[in-house]
């Protein structure tokens, strides 16, 4: 897994330069391979060609990357004519090309990234809000140049100190947000009144099932009827469950968020036993499609997501750090301090993971922004 993150550049006779250098390298590499097969009837070796070709002006592996790049397209072309005889090797020279810095060439500091272009050479400096990255490469998008960080993995890229947001989900209230700033609880009461009804539904159907004959024209009728009863009500359960992941991703996505950290909850009914109303409840609680709805959706805005243990995060007093299970909605602690249990859980989920749970709230936290399912 990896993933990339872009950022556009102005046109600048640095980057000019260096394209244009990536370029020269290019071509001589393609005229030298092909001369030297034409000639000799030798194919050169990557390691041979790139100790022959060289730039003063790219560092030694941003120029190793070029050469690589025409081995790579040789190697696509090699599998390619397997299938189509007709296809063609790279031959064409190229007057602009990518210019890559690998890790060696790549640093970051007090806000800036630094990517060297060899000794001599003043490097490229681009101011930079994210992690490091491990390569990274400069080409043009069509209507101007394009920096890609590219990083291992999509937990990587996360842009230092930018907003984390924790989230709690809940089977009362489908989940509880908190960015450190605000917090928003995404009422799942119309999903549960669903859920209900097609609970009610679907024993109904089954008890006049029970009292028909099997096989016979009525049974037929009825089951094809519950079928599509119960069809409409999943089709309405999922509209719910887009309606408030959508909103609640393109909510913190548009408050800057970076990292979505969602509070793992995949064992809670394991050995779980508190009663029969309850253990219904929790056993159709749709935690897993929820997880996977907002995680799917936030990595395709560019979000990094992470699953951190919840346990004891909706008993812990954000402020004084003591615990002690909250009775209802509201948690109450004896220091004075009061807000909503899932908001709490959301709040110490994020905590958790930036490592201070357990501290101290400075100043009073803003009260819970309600949001509900809108038809």
């Amino acid at each position: 897994m990896y993933s990339v993150r872009k950022l556009k550049l102005k046109k600048t006779a640095q980057l000019d330069a260096l394209v244009l250098a990536s370029g020269d390298l290019y071509s001589r590499t393609v005229v030298s391979f092909w001369r030297t097969v034409r000639k000799q009837g030798i194919w050169l070796k990557p390691s041979s060609m790139m100790r022959w070709q060289n730039c003063d002006n790219l560092h030694a592996h941003s120029a190793d990357a070029v050469v690589q790049s025409f081995y790579a397209g040789l190697k696509s072309w090699r599998a390619r004519r397997k299938e189509n005889p007709e296809s063609k090797p790279p031959r064409k020279r190229r007057r602009f090309y990518k210019v890559q810095w690998k890790n060696s060439a790549i640093r970051l500091r007090d806000g800036d990234l630094i990517l060297s272009n060899g000794k001599g050479n003043a490097p490229l400096i681009v101011p930079w809000q994210w992690d490091t990255p491990t390569l990274v490469e400069l080409g043009w998008n069509g209507d101007g140049y394009e920096l890609r960080a590219i990083y291992s993995n999509a937990s990587v890229g996360v842009p230092l100190g930018a907003e984390i947001a924790g989230v709690d989900l809940g089977e009362i209230h489908l989940a509880a947000t908190h960015d450190g700033q605000e917090c928003r609880i995404y009422n799942g009461r119309y999903l549960r009144s669903v859920r209900r009804y097609q609970n009610k539904r679907k024993g109904e159907l089954s008890a006049q099932l029970d009292h028909m004959k099997r096989g016979s024209k009525r049974h037929k009728r009825l089951k094809v009827s519950k079928r599509r009863i119960l069809v409409k009500i999943d089709n309405q359960v999922r509209d719910i469950l887009h309606k408030q992941t959508t909103k609640l991703v393109s909510t913190l996505h548009q408050g800057g968020v970076q990292t979505v950290v969602i509070g793992d909850v995949r064992d809670i009914r394991q050995d779980l036993d508190c009663g029969t109303k309850a253990n219904q409840k929790l056993h159709q609680w749709l935690l897993g499609k929820t997880r996977w709805l907002i995680s799917y959706k936030a990595e395709r805005l560019g979000m990094s997501i992470a699953l951190q243990d919840e346990a004891y995060t909706s008993q812990t007093c954000p402020q004084c750090g003591s615990r002690h299970k909250p009775i209802g909605r509201l948690y109450r602690c004896g220091c004075g301090f009061r807000y909503h249990r899932d908001g709490v859980g959301a709040y110490n989920i994020r905590a958790k993971y930036l490592g201070n749970f357990g501290s101290a709230v400075v100043g009073a936290m803003a009260s819970p922004i309600g949001v509900r399912y809108a038809l």
